[in-house]
């Protein structure tokens, strides 16, 4: 009998992971990150923890992105231990954020106007660059978020991705803690934030690595749960923290972007941020478990 033909070497390579909408956005994230860290790179001007922080982020990215097409190209993700569609989901939405933020810190700290030389312009370009990889990032959340009423991806429905965006801003609210002394009020804030941004991880955590399937109670009204209480905790933070931070203390002068009084501006208008956020997941994961016991 003839041995059966081989297939063709194309044949094994998974194209619609480079000619789908989402491969085409994931690959100008790839140009536009690799664009922006190289040209940060050739000007040398990237001290300090705000340099440092925008150059993780470019190659931090690249280097994620690169990885997720090359595996969807071969198809070895299936064989990894872990729910590819809830990783490559969160990973978009934390890396939009991330690229986000750098857009508008680095050009903040590192660009002056006027903005004459060449190595002004290859700054200005490399800001120019991480916008297009923001919005390219963003694409891709918008293409791979869930439809309504399928959970069968949970990183990708509008709580999932609530999910990702309320833990980095939790990580945000910790890079700008510097002392909030002995008072209990702050004190209190702080193990808002811990509190709640360790149970959030943990459930990315838990739904990347397939171990929602272990718990003896549903999803959905556990998180309806957690979102409730998440919610009166950030009421009492987003009132306390204001309260303790500015009482009795006027505004430095001068006052730059190291300065106490910024940070806990930040915190507070952050604080607020993540209110807002588990607000809204209240809702949704509240409507998620009305869908599902619909008949």
């Amino acid at each position: 009998a003839a041995s059966p033909q081989q297939p063709p070497p194309g044949a094994l390579l998974n194209l619609r992971a480079v000619t789908s909408w989402v491969g085409i956005a994931r690959i100008f994230a790839i140009v536009l990150s690799c664009l922006a860290f190289s040209l940060v790179a050739s000007t040398g001007d990237f001290e300090g923890p705000y340099g440092t922080w925008c150059m993780f982020t470019w190659c931090f990215c690249f280097a994620v992105t690169l990885l997720v097409l090359v595996l969807e190209l071969l198809e070895l993700y299936s064989k990894l231990p872990l729910s590819w569609d809830d990783f490559t989901s969160a990973f978009s939405m934390l890396a939009a954020l991330m690229v986000f933020t750098t857009s508008v810190v680095f050009p903040s700290t590192f660009i002056s106007s006027p903005c004459s030389s060449s190595k002004c312009a290859r700054q200005a370009v490399a800001t120019t660059a991480s916008c297009l990889c923001f919005l390219a990032y963003a694409l891709e959340v918008g293409l791979t978020r869930a439809k309504p009423g399928d959970i069968s991806s949970f990183l990708s429905t509008v709580p999932g991705l609530l999910k990702v965006f309320e833990a980095y801003v939790a990580c945000l609210i910790f890079s700008l803690l510097d002392a909030y002394s002995s008072e209990a009020g702050l004190q209190w804030c702080v193990a808002v934030y811990s509190i709640c941004f360790i149970v959030t991880l943990l459930i990315i955590i838990f739904t990347i690595g397939r171990c929602l399937t272990c718990m003896p109670f549903p999803l959905e009204k556990m998180l309806v749960g957690y979102n409730t209480l998440a919610l009166m905790m950030y009421i009492t933070a987003t009132v306390i923290w204001p309260l303790y931070s500015f009482r009795g203390k006027s505004r430095p002068d001068p006052c730059d972007r190291n300065c106490w009084w910024n940070k806990c501006l930040g915190v507070t208008f952050l604080t607020i941020f993540n209110l807002i956020a588990y607000l809204v997941d209240l809702v949704y994961s509240t409507k998620m478990v009305f869908i599902r016991a619909s008949p």
